[in-house]
């Protein structure tokens, strides 16, 4: 649903993804992790259009959505006009399967996105992306600023997604536990390169991966 050949992309002189190469296969949830400034955000803005490679190649297999990090919602619109917003592209404008897969935003559906908590805010973009009815979602960040039990729940709407649907995924995350808990591989990237990439459960197991992102080996 992605593949991503021999990426590089730079903001001028500097460059930002290396020579990166990558893949998400049809009903695959795939990690990328990496500190901050590893390029994470860039590679997912890349992937969703915004920014332009300076060489290689970017190929979907379908419609991507993606829910960015920092949410990047319309604050002073409604949870509704938020979602319809999402649904532009595929001409969607009903959000009832949306409802159906995050019921709590047909409670939020008339209040202004800006005055919702964070957990709220990123239910919210979930949903939007989902307007587009998507193939793979591109997932920047899902624990970022959030309660471990709001992360927790989002992570089980994203898994009953990948399930029942076959939703492809790529999850960019900084938090590795939860990454390697929901993904059966994962990339590390680090200063806009790649330098390992495998099964979730064999790069836990790396002394140098947990180290860096486990805070030690994992038992």
């Amino acid at each position: 649903m992605i593949a991503v050949e021999d990426l590089v992309v730079a903001y001028g002189t500097a460059v930002a993804l290396d020579h990166v190469t990558l893949q998400v296969g049809a009903g695959e949830m795939v990690a990328l992790l990496g500190p901050n400034g590893a390029g994470k955000s860039t590679l997912a803005n890349t992937l969703a259009g915004l920014l332009r490679p300076a060489s290689g190649t970017v190929t979907t297999g379908g419609r991507l959505a993606l829910i960015p990090e920092g949410r990047q919602l319309f604050p002073d619109l409604t949870v509704a006009d938020n979602l319809a917003l999402g649904g532009w592209r595929s001409g969607a404008r009903d959000p009832s399967a949306v409802y159906d897969v995050l019921p709590r935003l047909a409670e939020l559906a008339k209040r202004k996105a800006g005055v919702l908590s964070g957990g709220e805010q990123q239910m919210v973009a979930f949903g939007r992306a989902l307007m587009s009815r998507p193939d793979v979602l591109v997932v920047d960040e899902l624990s970022l600023g959030l309660a471990p039990a709001v992360t927790a729940d989002l992570a089980a709407h994203l898994t009953e997604l990948n399930r029942s649907r076959g939703l492809a995924v790529l999850l960019i995350e900084q938090n590795a536990r939860l990454a390697f808990e929901l993904c059966g591989r994962a990339y590390v990237l680090e200063s806009g390169r790649l330098v390992t990439e495998g099964r979730s459960a064999a790069l836990a197991g790396d002394p140098r991966v947990a180290g860096a992102y486990l805070g030690g080996a994992v038992t």
